[in-house]
């Protein structure tokens, strides 16, 4: 499949007066055209970091891309200039950014933002634009588009101004989406029916899609290939059915165990522990400390990656040949 994006060796660190926070160390990813990419993990594992870098969105100083390389349809974005990465930001590459409540200006119609971006970036007339707005209100399930064009965000519900901020995101009709956390802040109902207008726009517009986001309710709904992210690393991808059915990771079995189950009594298995202190990460694994199948070479050297198949890698040490006493072990056992 053709990749739409490929990131390579990204490395993005903060500097604070309490020193140096690596917050994205070596991640390597890819997206294929017209997928849906889910990035997992829990808060402050490095997620929205890595989206923000797609975007060159990291605010510098603090921050900056201290290596790597993101490369979008063959084109290395870390070597773009500010005033050409505004000209791929809202046209190539839209984002869905976390709170819908805050994402759109409260003093300007719902209908001057919409058409804001089409206007500055497509040099479209008024009409045209207005035009171009209703049919992206129609699609994402507006009703009564025209009249709401002249409204402002206070008069619409969560959902609603979800919705508008996906509408805002693909009027310029982008190659690639990153929605960051979409459901956030939504009750369960809502959030079905956004995930359900993610899986319609892109039959519809074919757009690839990076899904940012710590629900794996959400991932199992609509993503193709899922990334596990843990301490700024990807430390485990596969398709939707070799994460879910055959996780290899300590981590990801653990993220999977915390999950309340319908076909399941009993208590929910949370990971014990926190992660570690991102300005000194550990040299080896940086699960280490909260694995109950830990090495002595896990604290001292970071595992190479293991190729399971060609959709699945973990990077973990007990895929080592050596390890196969542990791996038993823990295939006999509930996480």
């Amino acid at each position: 499949m053709e990749k739409i994006l490929e990131i390579k060796d990204l490395h993005v660190t903060f500097t604070t007066y309490g020193g140096t926070v690596q917050a994205v160390r070596g991640v390597n990813l890819h997206l294929n055209k017209g997928e849906t990419l889910a990035i997992v993990g829990e808060s402050g594992c490095g997620k929205s970091v890595t989206s923000n870098a797609v975007m060159r969105l990291i605010p510098s100083p603090p921050g900056k891309i201290s290596k790597g390389t993101i490369h979008f349809k063959g084109q290395n974005l870390t070597e773009f200039s500010e005033k050409k990465m505004r000209m791929i930001r809202g046209v190539d590459i839209s984002m869905i950014f976390q709170d819908p409540m805050t994402a759109l200006n409260p003093t300007l119609t719902i209908g001057t933002q919409l058409m804001e971006g089409l206007r500055k970036h497509k040099n479209v007339s008024a009409s045209e634009a207005k035009k171009k707005a209703i049919e992206m209100m129609e699609l994402v399930g507006i009703p009564n588009p025209e009249e709401r064009l002249k409204q402002y965000p206070h008069q619409f519900s969560g959902g609603m101004r979800q919705r508008m901020v996906i509408a805002m995101a693909i009027i310029c009709d982008p190659e690639l989406l990153i929605a960051d956390e979409p459901t956030t802040a939504l009750d369960v109902t809502i959030q079905a029916q956004i995930l359900e207008l993610f899986g319609e726009i892109q039959k519809k517009t074919g757009v690839s899609i990076i899904l940012i986001t710590h629900d794996l309710g959400v991932v199992a709904k609509i993503a193709h290939r899922i990334a596990v992210m843990y301490a700024g690393k990807i430390i485990e991808t596969g398709t939707k059915r070799d994460v879910f059915y055959n996780p290899q990771h300590p981590y990801t079995k653990g993220l999977l165990n915390s999950v309340p189950r319908l076909d399941e009594r009993g208590k929910l298995q949370p990971i014990d522990g926190t992660p570690p202190d991102l300005f000194s990460p550990p040299k080896g694994c940086p699960f280490t400390a909260r694995c109950p199948y830990a090495m002595e070479v896990c604290d001292k050297v970071y595992p190479e990656q293991s190729v399971l198949s060609d959709s699945h890698q973990v990077n973990c040490w007990l895929q080592d040949k050596r390890a196969k006493h542990i791996l038993a072990e823990s295939a006999s056992k509930s996480f």
